[in-house]
């Protein structure tokens, strides 16, 4: 017999939020917005999406600054039952008319997002623009309690399970950004949004959020995710001053949490080889986005102490993996190298190219299934066939998955070049390049070659002080892959190009491979 069905998405934050209404849910340049007002703020956007005939199965689409209003528009869209998509800086005119032609009936938008190229393709869509700076002069801005709709006030989850509730747009690196739909059942499940639900692992890394440093964009589906963790915790979302910058944000906020890229971190430290800086609040520093080298998190735990994360997960599924504290306590450097276990609810699998599963510590394709996961790509029958298997999503990552429940990630499934026919893993070459001692960070590209079809080409940034050999960092790929997976060029370089996303830009490095290899 099924149990009682979880609170519909998002009831629980504004249940949290009407139980403590004077603890500040955000802290936005530098003055506390207390529950109580984001509740207010909440229902003048539930009035206003309403006058512009949103509800229930509607689309809309949310692009703002990082603002407690915001985030008001998003939790109102979704209070009504809207499927939301979130427009992330940074799309192209082509990317904003592609994704607004997907059944988006309105755009939300303040005063510093809407931009001509918005209004351009809106227009090209026939899609209106709902000025949310209007909305709430209307409703005066502040927390009136009127009658709303059917009698409520405007603070009643109405999704239905099976509706889509929210689209993420991926990074768009291959033209246009695929959205990754949930429905509201999927949201309603998701681990970060039911705490009556959270493990004691979740609970750990929930305490640390008392101070979270909320910046880039409320569109992301990981600061989402994390966003809940620290507002159904109790905790206050930090939005900094300008210009935000790392640590010295972390020092200047009293920041106790904080989402960092792998790319971030390593400025991180290496500001931090050469200048001093408090990070003494912080709590809980989770970096994702792409794998960390063991040394990298070594030194990250030394300079920074006990309070390094390393998360695994996608837009498509959510947080799968967590590395905490607690585990490096127990294993030591034994598990440096992975990107620790499976996350409450979350079951992972390493498959060979036919779906079957391998042995444990054997090399596949990390499949996962999560009650928070997708159900498919918005609009894209094709891409969702090829990812979502019965209730499984390919994560198309490779990595071994050990007896112990630990996960290793040792690149991506497409990530690969063919040298004389044979496939070589970038990540792997990548992870060989890495362990040597004079190499701080190493990335690996693929390019044609006119002798072996396809050749690998390595560019690194080398260990402060030190100046790696070319062929010396051959000689370790050889050892450990074999004489064909030997980088045709290595190139040095003071730091890596990044992608808008936050991860190194490997089309960037492409383009800088040497003229003829």
């Amino acid at each position: 017999m099924d149990g009682p069905a979880d609170p519909v998405f998002p009831q629980p934050l504004v249940e949290a939020f009407l139980r403590d209404p004077e603890t500040p849910a955000f802290e936005f340049r530098s003055q506390p917005v207390t529950r109580a007002e984001v509740l207010g703020l909440i229902r003048s956007c539930v009035a206003g999406l309403r006058a512009a005939g949103l509800g229930a199965g509607r689309g809309v689409a949310v692009t703002t600054a990082v603002t407690p209003a915001g985030f008001a528009a998003q939790i109102a869209a979704h209070l009504l039952g809207c499927r939301v998509t979130g427009l992330r800086p940074g799309l192209t005119p082509p990317q904003l008319r592609h994704v607004l032609a997907q059944d988006v009936e309105a755009v939300v938008a303040d005063g510093t997002t809407a931009t001509a190229d918005l209004a351009a393709a809106a227009e090209a869509a026939a899609v209106p623009v709902v000025d949310l700076d209007l909305v709430l002069l209307a409703a005066g801005g502040h927390a009136e309690r009127e009658a709303g709709h059917d009698g409520d006030d405007g603070l009643v989850a109405r999704g239905r399970p099976d509706d889509i509730a929210l689209v993420c747009l991926t990074s768009g690196s291959t033209g246009n950004p695929k959205g990754s739909a949930q429905t509201y059942r999927a949201l309603s499940r998701h681990w970060s949004w039911q705490p009556a639900g959270w493990s004691d692992r979740a609970r750990r890394l929930a305490g640390g959020y008392g101070r979270f440093l909320v910046f880039g964009t409320l569109t992301s589906a990981v600061m989402l995710e994390h966003l809940a963790l620290c507002l159904l915790s109790g905790g206050t979302a930090v939005i900094p001053d300008e210009p935000v910058s790392f640590p010295s944000s972390w020092e200047r906020h009293r920041v106790t949490a904080c989402l960092c890229t792998v790319a971030r971190l390593y400025q991180v430290l290496d500001t931090l080889r050469t200048e001093q800086a408090d990070t003494s609040s912080l709590r809980a520093l989770l970096v994702a986005g792409s794998p960390l080298p063991p040394h990298r998190l070594a030194e990250a735990v030394e300079r920074l102490g006990p309070v390094v994360y390393q998360g695994y997960g996608q837009t498509e599924t959510g947080m799968l993996s967590l590395l905490g504290p607690e585990d490096l306590a127990e294993h030591g450097d034994q598990v440096l190298d992975t990107v620790g276990r499976p996350m409450p609810g979350v079951a992972i699998s390493a498959r060979d190219p036919h779906g079957q599963p391998v042995p444990a510590g054997t090399t596949g394709e990390i499949w996962v299934r999560a009650a928070g996961a997708m159900s498919g790509y918005w609009h894209d029958e094709d891409e969702t066939r090829e990812v979502v298997r019965e209730g499984w999503i390919r994560t198309r990552d490779l990595g071994t998955l050990g007896a112990d429940g630990y996960l290793r990630l040792l690149g991506r499934a497409r990530d690969v070049i063919f040298v004389n026919a044979i496939l070589h893993y970038a990540g792997a070459i990548e992870a060989a390049l890495a362990a040597h001692p004079d190499v701080d960070q190493a990335y690996v590209v693929g390019a044609p070659d006119e002798h072996t079809g396809e050749a690998a080409h390595a560019f690194v940034v080398p260990t402060a002080g030190r100046t790696p050999a070319p062929d010396d960092l051959r000689a370790a790929v050889r050892a450990v892959l074999g004489e064909g997976a030997e980088p045709a060029t290595v190139t040095l370089l003071d730091s890596v190009p990044v992608a808008p996303s936050g991860k190194p830009d490997k089309k960037a490095l492409l383009a800088r491979v040497p003229a003829g290899g």
